[in-house]
């Protein structure tokens, strides 16, 4: 068992964006609902919710009452916050770690820009780290948590939860048959109702080539580890729809270009991955597709549309995805278990708990999950597509 801290407080760890539920295929959140049913199993003991804006915990813990209590009638939603009253405490997560024992889990779901210093103050109290993606925006400042998280013996775990997607889990295995890497073509989009929940960061200190792209960036390098290597990255934008909306000049889409050479033959490759947060109301929330081929076939995945549809008078028609999360219950039980959302959560607290009683070693779990060991390509190319970006000129990469 392990006490868990989870820092940030938005969408995707609630439900609620601002003080109100978000109409979105979220508005149960992602995290919080898996911790309280992880703590339900045994698996957690304390919960404790970090942010910087205590006024907001009285929306949290009315809508918690009302829709999950609600739902999942034996669900307990209680938790600690910080800060406890109804203020702005930038350091309330500082104060909230410092309360932890040793070994705990802290879970870091804030603006990009942020993950950095506060992954590192948790490394450096001596937590358990699962961070978001994009895990930092730096290839310097990826390293030096790497060289922290390797001195602590401490895990630093990146939230990629497409690796545990079971369709994009079998589609890796299958690249890894398909000998030389050829082309690749990702896309991913999120409603431009999003720019209103993302208006405090979007185009200021991160882009939607970090919040979205990191997917199929880190999806794609886990397939090829062993196959190929990135070498350079060319970015371009699209603007217009978020400029209007937001006041202030933001890339409505990216695209990046990247180079790729294969290890053994040195043939080259090429990826090209684009995500924007333009998109109209449709059937899903966001578009997720890739394309792979490779030089002994090829692999092509909607994630968005798996064949199951629903149409009802609350919500209308749409692409139902439950192996993400599933929220309806089941004999009044949550039953959302096996959902790859909750079993990228569930896979840190586990790994969290074994190395913290030490059944497991730091070096084991760097090769079965995304820690911080083995994502350092996914940094470098993220942020070698935000220098290209801004230069207008293709950036190197060098490792």
């Amino acid at each position: 068992m392990i006490d868990v801290l989870v820092v940030g407080t938005g969408e995707y760890v609630t439900g609620i964006a601002g003080e109100s539920v978000v109409e979105s295929d979220k508005s149960f959140g992602v995290v919080a609902l898996s911790l309280f049913d992880m703590r339900q199993r045994g698996l957690i003991g304390e919960i404790h919710l970090a942010g910087r804006n205590g006024k907001r915990f009285a929306a949290i813990k009315e809508h918690f009452e009302r829709h999950i209590r609600g739902a999942y009638h034996d669900m307990d939603v209680d938790f600690h916050a910080y800060p406890d009253q109804p203020i702005v405490d930038e350091d309330a997560y500082k104060k909230a770690i410092m309360i932890l024992p040793k070994g705990s889990a802290v879970l870091i779901f804030t603006p990009d820009d942020t993950h950095f210093e506060i992954a590192r103050f948790a490394l450096e109290a001596g937590m358990q780290v699962l961070v978001a993606k994009p895990l930092v925006k730096t290839v310097a400042e990826h390293e030096a948590l790497m060289k922290l998280s390797r001195e602590q013996d401490l895990l630093l775990m990146l939230e990629v939860h497409k690796r545990f997607d079971p369709l994009y889990a079998d589609a890796v295995d299958e690249i890894r048959t398909l000998g030389d890497f050829s082309y690749f073509n990702a896309y991913m989009s999120q409603p431009k109702s999003q720019l209103e929940t993302f208006k405090a960061w979007a185009g200021i200190s991160s882009d939607i080539s970090y919040y979205l792209n990191a997917h199929h960036i880190d999806l794609l390098s886990w397939a090829l580890q062993d196959i190929a290597k990135p070498v350079s990255v060319y970015a371009v934008a699209s603007h217009g729809v978020a400029d209007a909306l937001l006041k202030r000049e933001v890339e409505d889409t990216i695209t990046l270009t990247v180079q790729w050479q294969n290890l053994q033959s040195n043939n080259l490759a090429t990826s090209i991955h684009t995500a924007s947060w333009i998109a109209p109301p449709s059937d899903v929330h966001s578009q997720q597709r890739f394309f792979y081929m490779g030089h002994k076939g090829e692999i092509n995945i909607d994630q968005a549309h798996r064949g199951y549809t629903q149409s009802k008078d609350s919500t209308g028609f749409k692409s139902a995805n439950p192996l993400f999360m599933k929220y309806t219950p089941r004999e009044g039980k949550f039953a959302g278990q096996s959902g790859y959302g909750y079993q990228s959560i569930e896979h840190f607290i586990k790994a969290a708990i074994a190395l913290k009683e030490k059944t497991t070693t730091l070096e084991g779990l760097n090769k079965t999950l995304p820690t911080i060991a083995n994502t350092l390509q996914t940094t470098a190319i993220l942020e070698a597509g935000y220098k290209s970006l801004r230069s207008g000129e293709v950036e190197r990469i060098l490792f």
